[in-house]
């Protein structure tokens, strides 16, 4: 059993990862919290019966406290992770791992000093249907791989004081903060790093300094290509949150996975054999179409047991510090190019 303490409880801490992960995972206990916000630390603490801080050394000095959640905003998770590395804390970091590729080598080689391990939050890997899209494309089910897209949108309006409408305290807006999951997921689904990208970013509707429209275009190692869009000027019941496979065999279509949400449904269209050119360009009827029934999972359990495993068996996540520098690059990328209109490589 793993004891965990919480470093920032004023967001998806408290909406998703304590409830559904830390204290839900079957190897992991909640210890105590710590926020900025006293008041709001002693409501999480008086609600799961942890002790609650507003000083993060506090919370630190508790040798009881194995592992620590950092859900801090991104400015934040730099300095959050080497002291908490420091004190010997294993560090599970939100995305996205922090604002440049600097302060995530030195959170990497915090964690290596210190012996201890240092893992990146995108819970959209453990989702049943995304690990078994995964499966079937390493099978072959698909084919010959030719695109991906995932969409995450939401309506993300004005709001005094939020932090992903700062760059200076989120590092970017839509695509910061939604594609960094998106792109995350591709390359997990497709097992291929985006290797040169294109990027466009706006602010069509919200008049915030981060912008609230991104596309992006990947090209991945293996050749494939990859779309990822993300908004912050959608309506939430319009944004359906849309995951895309094709291959040279089919295509998967999937709503609601790419999600904080668990579930979401997905479509198999496979053609039995091959054809010739059919100029009339048919498609296979909606009726044809096979619904992947998987069981879903939570996917804030998940990562939380995937994680405390790691920590318990001595094994380096594959969600590593690695992984967290590889998105931030990626990122990074995208920002460049599209300042300055053009094609970037990653590597």
């Amino acid at each position: 059993m793993i004891n965990w303490g919480v470093i920032g409880v004023g967001g998806i801490a408290y909406r998703r990862t304590i409830p559904e992960g830390i204290t839900k995972a079957k190897n992991s206990k909640l210890v105590g919290v710590v926020d900025i916000n006293l008041e709001t630390a002693k409501k999480i603490g008086r609600e799961y019966g942890v002790i609650a801080y507003k000083d993060i050394n506090k919370l630190l000095n508790d040798k009881s406290i194995d592992a620590v959640y950092i859900a801090t905003p991104t400015f934040l998770h730099h300095e959050q992770s080497i002291l908490s590395a420091k004190k010997g804390k294993h560090v599970f970091c939100e995305k996205i791992m922090a604002s440049n590729q600097k302060q995530c080598e030195e959170m990497i080689d915090a964690s290596k000093t210190n012996n201890v391990k240092l893992a990146v939050g995108y819970m959209m890997r453990f989702n049943s249907i995304h690990q078994k899209i995964k499966e079937m494309l390493k099978n072959g089910e698909l084919g010959k791989i030719i695109m991906g897209r995932a969409q995450l949108s939401c309506w993300y309006p004005p709001i005094k004081g939020a932090w992903r409408q700062k760059r200076e305290l989120g590092g970017g807006g839509a695509l910061i903060d939604m594609g960094s999951h998106c792109i995350d997921i591709l390359e997990y689904i497709l097992d291929s790093k985006a290797m040169e990208v294109s990027c466009f970013i706006d602010n069509l509707v919200h008049k915030y300094e981060t912008e609230d429209t991104s596309l992006v275009m990947i090209k991945f190692e293996n050749k494939s290509f990859g779309i990822i869009d993300n908004c912050f000027s959608i309506p939430d019941a319009s944004s359906k949150n849309i995951l895309e496979i094709y291959g040279s065999k089919g295509s998967i279509l999937c709503r609601g996975t790419v999600s904080q949400d668990s579930n979401g449904t997905a479509e198999l269209y496979i053609e039995e054999k091959e054809t010739g050119y059919g100029a009339d360009q048919k498609r296979i009827d909606i009726e044809k179409a096979k619904k992947l029934d998987i069981k879903p999972v939570n996917t804030y359990e998940k990562e939380i047991e995937y994680f405390t495993n790691c920590i318990e068996k001595n094994i380096d996540p594959e969600i590593s510090g690695y992984s967290g520098l590889h998105q931030v690059k990626v990122i990074e990328a995208c920002y460049k190019s599209a300042k300055e209109s053009r094609v970037i490589s990653i590597y």
